[in-house]
């Protein structure tokens, strides 16, 4: 199988090769895994290679892709799984090239004792290294064995310090961005055109939204008398609040826990009924009573409680519901990837697809009987075309690989500028593209979709300027052409 690179692919592989570990950004579609195998293929030469993917799905893609495109074999190439006896895992780790999950190949340096040297590390998704994800310490480990390093990913983050940690933490000295703008990368990039459609809050979920807010202005306020006034806007920050509580020295320590723990629960329950609809705050409301804690007793003695558990015996929905389904129904004959934030709303979608002759299916994490095996069935029948829409809650954002999606729908926006790239990736891959994002007026919908756009305009802006940077401080400043005859990617024979 040959496949011959675009030359920005050529240019950001010489780059790497000149300038050391390094971080791609590309548009999702734009052939970062290609740039990967290219490495691969050079520096297998040299010693053994690793590719890290934060899932099991997304390493069996990589694992036939290096197959396919490298023409190898298995006895080159292999993923090792945290599912393997540690005496099997030992010996897969001497094959050429190694696919797997970060958490595993941590656990076998931590608990097994893992000697194995590498050339190479692909570091997939690589916005995720940060904090104690196991990309790090994998990462702090190849280092000390010179190995390369390289971090794909098609969003890092909007803010400059966290993009500095990702750098920092996979040991970077050289950055490669291009987007859809650059002269290089347009003439492969296939449109998709957004579209945010807009919808009205039932009376119903009105009435429920001004009973929460009620219970919220009395929590907040009791939390502010307290010496700590939440910022309610801001959910980042909202969170971070608790190990201020927890951090004081005071019998105020206890009080505030207790009202901070109501205040998050009220809040939660409001961001399900003004962006997923009755059913999710339904199931959530089930949950709260069945809490045994000081603050979920509490929460449930409250007269508007029991107001709002009135109120949700209605069975209607949110209107997005409705507007999803004749979405989906005036885009017949297209393939669909639906994103929803939550599970229970994943199933619900996926139940009222199906009640109205829409062949649909779910694609979740592991959890609650859903398998890995199930999701590499869910993925091989919708490639396969065995149904139209696949309903997807944030396991689907990151790699999953569908070329021939027409169609991305948001159920709810989100604020992570990360996640609506990812989300938006999915689309336009191999064709043009259409993305949909509901939208409920005068809720948190509008603020998520606006923080996300402001962030990723943001994260845009500072990549370029740290590329720049970094361009200007090396020696000659330059990238060197390609080498003669470096221009296709080809078999191993």
């Amino acid at each position: 199988m040959n496949i011959t690179p675009r030359a920005y692919q050529l240019a950001i592989y010489n780059s790497i090769l000149q300038n050391g570990n390094s971080l791609v950004v590309l548009p999702t579609g734009l052939g970062k895994t290609l740039i990967a195998l290219m490495l691969i293929r050079d520096k297998m030469k040299n010693g053994k290679c690793l590719f890290l993917t934060p899932t099991k799905p997304l390493a069996k893609q990589h694992f036939e892709s290096v197959k396919g495109v490298l023409g190898l074999e298995e006895r080159d190439v292999t993923i090792v799984t945290g599912e393997m006896n540690p005496e099997k895992r030992k010996k897969e780790y001497e094959k050429a090239i190694v696919i797997s999950t970060p958490q595993t190949v941590k656990n076998d340096f931590e608990e097994h004792g893992l000697n194995a040297n590498f050339a190479l590390c692909i570091v997939d998704e690589a916005h995720r290294s940060v904090g104690e994800y196991a990309y790090v310490y994998v990462a702090n480990k190849l280092s000390e064995q010179n190995a390369l390093i390289v971090g794909l990913t098609a969003s890092p983050g909007g803010k400059a310090d966290r993009i500095k940690e990702v750098m920092d933490n996979l040991h970077i000295q050289n950055i490669e961005i291009r987007t859809s703008l650059d002269e290089d990368v347009k003439p492969y990039v296939q449109q998709s055109f957004v579209k945010w459609i807009p919808v009205m809050l039932s009376p119903t979920l009105k009435l429920i939204k001004l009973t929460l807010d009620e219970m919220i202005s009395k929590y907040a306020h009791a939390l502010g008398s307290l010496g700590f006034p939440p910022p309610l806007r801001n959910k980042g920050m909202f969170m971070k609040m608790r190990e201020r509580i927890l951090n004081i020295q005071h019998n105020i320590k206890y009080p505030a826990l207790v009202n901070y723990s109501v205040l998050l629960n009220l809040l939660h329950m409001s961001e399900l009924i003004e962006t997923q609809g009755m059913y999710a705050l339904r199931r959530y409301v089930e949950k709260v009573k069945e809490k045994t804690s000081k603050s979920g007793k509490l929460l449930v003695k409250e007269p508007n409680f029991a107001k709002i558990e009135q109120l949700l015996t209605s069975d209607e929905e949110h209107p997005k519901l409705k507007v999803m389904i004749d979405l989906i129904k005036s885009l017949a004959g297209k393939k669909m990837i639906v994103f929803a934030q939550y599970r229970d709303q994943v199933k619900l979608i996926e139940q009222e697809l199906i009640k109205h002759g829409i062949a649909a299916r779910q694609f979740v994490g592991k959890k609650d009987s859903y398998t890995r095996k199930m999701q590499e069935e869910t993925i091989a029948a919708f490639r396969n075309g065995e149904f139209s829409v696949m309903v997807c809650s944030s396991v689907g954002e990151e790699g999953i690989d569908v070329p021939s999606v027409d169609t991305v729908i948001f159920y709810e926006p989100i604020p992570s500028e990360i996640r609506s790239i990812q989300r938006r990736g999915r689309a336009a891959r191999l064709k043009e593209g259409e993305v949909y994002i509901l939208m409920t007026k005068g809720t948190r919908d509008e603020y998520f979709y606006w923080s996300a756009f402001n962030k990723e305009k943001k994260m845009k802006a500072i990549i370029a300027s740290m590329q720049h940077r970094l361009r200007k401080d090396r020696p000659g400043g330059e990238i060197k052409k390609p080498p003669e005859g470096q221009t296709k990617l080809g078999n191993f024979g």
